[in-house]
This record gives C-alpha cells, structure tokens and sequence, in this order.
C-alpha cells in the first residue's frame, strides 16, 4: 500500500459507489482528499464518515454539479485558489440518464455534459495546479460501455437520434479518446510531470442507471446480483491513482489493472482531435493547443 501523506487528490462523484470508495482508500493512505460532490448534506455526511473510518483528519469537500459549466468554472477557482499542487484528479462523477433526452443548465445533452464537457473543463482549468506537482495524475473512469455506442460528432448533442445507453456508451468513448489526446498534447508541449490514463472499473453493484427507467432499469436490477462491489470497481481507480508502477504511464486504457486495446474504428487521431476542438467550443476555453 502506497504513502500517500504527501499527496493532495481531488475526486469528482465521491459521495457513493467507487468514486466514496476511491476517496475512503486514499484518504487511509493518507493522502489530503478533497471530496467533490453535487449534494451538501451528502458530502458533508460523505466526509465525516471518511474521516471517522479512516482517522484522517485532512478530508476537505467542493461542492459542483458537473453538468453546470458556470459550476465547474465555480468549484475550479475555488481549488485553485484554497491548495497549493493537486497531485491527482480522478474523474469519476458520471450518469445514465432515461429514456427521454434531458438538458444541461447551458442547454446541452445532459449525459455529454455530465460525462465529458464537465471533466474536460475541470481539467483544463486545474491543469496549472496539476503542473505544480512534481508528479501529477489524471485518471478518468470510462467504461467497457465504448462498445455500445453509436458514435458520431455530426450529431454530437443526440438532437436527431437520442438513446440512453447509446449516449452513455459514447461519452465513455469521448472518455477514453479525451485521455488519448489529452496524454499526446501533454507530450507535444513537453509537460512531464503530468500523465493521464482512463479506466473500465467492471460493472459495479451501484444505483448507477436507475434513473434509466423501463427496460434499462430492469435489466440493470436482475444484473446486480451478478455484479462487482464497489470496493472491487474501486481497484484500477486506486491503482492508477497510486501505484508506483504506472507513474510514468500515460494515454493508457486500464482494466482489472491492466493495460487493454481500444477496439473501437471511431477512434482516430482526426476524430479525437475533432472531438477536442468541438468540446473546446462548448465548454468556451482553450486546452493545450
């Protein structure tokens, strides 16, 4: 088990399933956790029960709904402004929404927004404080889910064509090409000391999805039995959040630890870079061009 005394994380959905995991692991590693959740009561009650299992004092909470752009921008200056370094980012905070297309407070699909816009903006504007650590990690949990999906930047808001585990698989796909790309620019401009790697954590005993409604929710409660605990999903987070043998890795796609192949034809060098500038455009900001 690493030392983690010396570092500061930040994880994004840590109130439930692995993202309270994640934070509850580190956080008795002894790292400085900082908590990012939507709910107030929740996290404050999310904090408290870390600290009270752990007996680490240095468990901080942000408040943020990712979705929420301006919130982003919020909870950004926020942590720019109350730490010296982040050490590690773990974007874990994601959703499966019903069958009926919802919106962002900006008006875009609500699953890209939570799933993908979010982080990708998070992590543009925490990306000076990251490049303060002598050794810095992104870890973003994608999912397995890539292969489901139906994926097109002609319809990148699901306006004609909207299905909710279609949208879910292609945001873990915009996941996993964002790491991809992101780990490229990071090289291109020559910053080492930040890597970044994405993850499938198995399909986890969590209410993920029951908001999904119909058919999805159903087959998604007869699974559960069947499924991993959160403390299992938690494993390749921890892993590549921590473990010294993946220090120096980065644009890799992980699961049960391991290394895996992205075996999606979507994923080009050309589309990757189409989807970064398109994602730039909507979140309003410019990330490592």
């Amino acid at each position: 088990m690493a030392d983690l005394k010396d570092q500061i994380i930040l994880i994004t959905g840590a109130t439930s399933g692995i993202g309270k995991v994640t934070a509850e692991t580190l956080a008795r590693q002894g790292a400085h956790v900082i908590l990012l959740g939507r709910n107030r009561l929740k996290t404050e009650r999310t904090r408290q029960e870390i600290i009270d299992a752990t007996g680490n004092q240095r468990v901080d909470m942000a408040l943020a709904d990712l979705s929420s752009l301006q919130e982003v921008r919020d909870v950004a200056a926020e942590i720019n402004a109350q730490y010296p370094r982040l050490d590690v980012l773990v974007n874990n905070a994601g959703l499966m929404l019903g069958a009926e297309r919802e919106v962002s407070a900006d008006g875009y699909e609500l699953t890209l927004a939570t799933n993908h816009l979010g982080p990708f903006l998070l992590t543009s504007l925490l990306l000076d404080l990251l490049r303060k650590s002598p050794a810095a990690r992104i870890v973003n949990v994608a999912s397995m889910a890539y292969r489901f999906s139906k994926p097109t930047l002609d319809d990148f808001q699901s306006e004609r064509s909207y299905s909710a585990m279609w949208e879910y698989g292609t945001t873990k796909l915009w996941n996993i090409m964002f790491t991809q790309e992101l780990a490229r620019r990071l090289r291109a401009h020559g910053i080492t000391n930040v890597t970044t790697n994405s993850l499938h954590p198995g399909a986890v005993a969590t209410g993920y999805g029951q908001q999904s409604g119909g058919w999805l929710s159903a087959m998604l409660a007869l699974g559960r039995p069947f499924m991993l605990s959160p403390e299992k999903g938690a494993e390749t987070s921890i892993f590549l959040a921590s473990d010294p043998s993946v220090a120096t890795v980065s644009g890799g796609y992980y699961s049960k630890k391991k290394p895996e192949p992205v075996k999606s034809s979507f994923n080009t060098l050309a589309n990757s870079q189409r989807l970064w500038k398109m994602s730039e455009d909507l979140t309003k900001t410019e990330f490592l061009d």
